[in-house]
């Protein structure tokens, strides 16, 4: 019998078998699961910022005007309800509240990671949630204490009304539809932060030991089994 068709090579086909139907199981499953995700989010696809009513009205105050905001220190009040001007029941849909720090244009320019695009999923206008909340109907105010993560630039607040699908269907903002009136700036940490800046520095260089351990670790194992 040929060595390919020993009983041993036999015994193994099955096995040989099972591992290619696993691996088109598998590549199966993540099709269906990519088509899943890629339906899911189709679903949001053509929703457009122009396409929600402007229906919350939305104030902010910084507690020193007229000052860059420090990150990290400085607090901005937000304040928001519905419309006085808003029919009856228009809040039917809300089931949740998000207030987001926004760009205002002139942080925007030559920064492409932070273009406004009227399509929802695509829009970078709003990357810093302040807050996600259960809706409600009285009027809202937070004092929110700027981040220590947020860059310099010059912003504005927006705040979404969500449905219980997830999908704005109302927002408010704190400028106009411009975005050019009631902005704010705000001052990133500086190198002042001298803790921040030496655990940096520790990490790295932590990182770079680590590495030249492991490679002469591999190099004299290498050779040991070259002698053997």
């Amino acid at each position: 019998m040929h060595p390919f068709f020993s009983s041993k090579s036999i015994f193994l086909l099955p096995k040989f078998q099972n591992s290619t139907m696993t691996i088109h199981t598998l590549l199966f499953a993540s099709l269906l699961i990519f088509s899943f995700i890629h339906s899911c989010r189709g679903g949001n696809k053509d929703r457009l910022f122009t396409e929600l009513q402007n229906l919350i009205e939305v104030t902010t105050k910084p507690m020193q005007d007229g000052v860059v905001l420090e990150a990290g220190k400085d607090m901005v009040t937000v304040k928001w309800k519905l419309k006085s001007s808003a029919k009856v029941d228009a809040d039917a849909t809300f089931k949740t509240i998000q207030v987001k720090l926004c760009y205002a244009p002139i942080s925007q320019v030559d920064r492409p990671w932070r273009k406004t695009h009227n399509e929802l999923l695509k829009d970078k206008t709003c990357p810093y949630e302040i807050v996600s909340k259960p809706y409600d109907k009285t009027p809202q105010s937070l004092d929110w204490t700027v981040e220590l993560d947020i860059p310099t630039g010059t912003y504005f607040v927006r705040v979404y009304g969500i449905d219980g699908d997830g999908h704005e269907v109302a927002y408010g903002q704190s400028s106009d539809e411009g975005r050019t009136t009631n902005l704010f700036s705000i001052q990133a940490i500086s190198g002042g932060h001298v803790s921040l800046d030496i655990a940096s520095i520790l990490f790295s260089v932590f990182s770079v030991v680590s590495l030249l351990v492991f490679f002469v670790k591999e190099k004299k194992k290498a050779k040991l089994e070259q002698r053997e």
